[in-house]
């Protein structure tokens, strides 16, 4: 007996260990990167700006643990397909896709900075996809969405702020960005800058050079979330307390949700995720341990 558990542990952790990678075909011929490891229910982490599926590396193996772990590159970054100039898309969208491909129906998500601009559009026009949410360092952007596109006025502004970028240089404006989110930290922040120097490294920095069409529903999130009136799926908000500086009061977005939670991690910055891995994950384990009893 002792010996058939010790086979079937170790048939469990093998499972647990491989990690699967492929692409996933996207509009306008594109095509998404993801990596999945894990058994349980899915969990989709969802990056930031200028970053990639790796700064997900501290809670890659802990969340596995525990869930059918997905992390992906959004149209743009890492090994994913770059964005075009020419083609209506919104990251939200592209994660919608991505379940449909992988047969998921239904999914915790987290994200952080830009990833949780994304899942706040998510959580405000796919709700029934998801099993809890998890904003980090952001929420639901206050920008126009994909019915209102660029106008002339706009697209001067951005030839404008595109030439200045170019006299700049790009590996300057990298290593002005890289230092933003560095110095905004906590007294662990030293540990992010080799991570965070390679990821944006790497980055082609097509957004900044082009002009980007509207990749988030903003307004129009915020539009659905007010005449939903209330939306049930469990919510955590989590912001690192050096981000905050003092500024006190719940997240707007937590006046149409009916479960939602708020928490501050002290000695952290933006990147809460790489800076206090062990606060942040179990933060975010213990909310969705307890946002998927709650629906039961």
């Amino acid at each position: 007996m002792n010996k058939l558990l010790l086979i079937l542990t170790s048939i469990l952790l093998a499972s647990c260990a491989t990690t699967k990678s492929d692409y996933v075909a996207t509009t306008g011929g594109g095509h998404i990167y993801y990596e999945e490891r894990g058994k349980g229910e899915p969990l989709l982490l969802l990056h930031g700006h200028s970053l990639d599926r790796r700064m997900w590396n501290c809670q890659w193996q802990a969340f596995a643990k525990h869930y059918r772990v997905v992390r992906m590159d959004f149209r743009g970054y890492g090994r994913s397909s770059e964005q075009r100039e020419d083609l209506q898309m919104t990251h939200a969208d592209d994660v919608i896709t991505l379940m449909d491909s992988l047969h998921i129906q239904k999914a915790h998500i987290v994200g952080l900075s830009m990833g949780s601009f994304v899942t706040g559009d998510l959580l405000a026009m796919f709700p029934e996809r998801l099993l809890t949410c998890v904003m980090a360092s952001g929420g639901i952007r206050n920008s126009k969405g994909p019915s209102e596109p660029m106008d002339s006025a706009e697209s001067a502004k951005r030839d404008l702020e595109i030439a200045i970028l170019k006299e700049k240089g790009v590996e300057r404006m990298k290593a002005e960005w890289t230092e933003q989110l560095i110095s905004g930290g906590g007294s662990r922040r030293e540990r992010i800058r080799k991570p965070l120097t390679q990821m944006i490294k790497d980055w082609t920095a097509w957004q900044p050079l082009h002009k980007e069409v509207r990749l988030f529903y903003g307004k129009e999130a915020w539009a659905k979330l007010r005449e939903r009136g209330k939306t049930a799926v469990p919510t955590l908000f989590v912001r690192g307390a050096c981000e905050l500086k003092g500024k006190r009061g719940n997240p707007k977005e937590m006046d149409y949700l009916t479960n939602a939670k708020f928490v501050v991690i002290d000695d952290c910055g933006h990147m809460l995720n790489m800076e206090r891995p062990k606060e942040f994950n179990h933060t975010v384990l213990d909310f969705m341990e307890g946002g998927s009893k709650g629906k039961d």
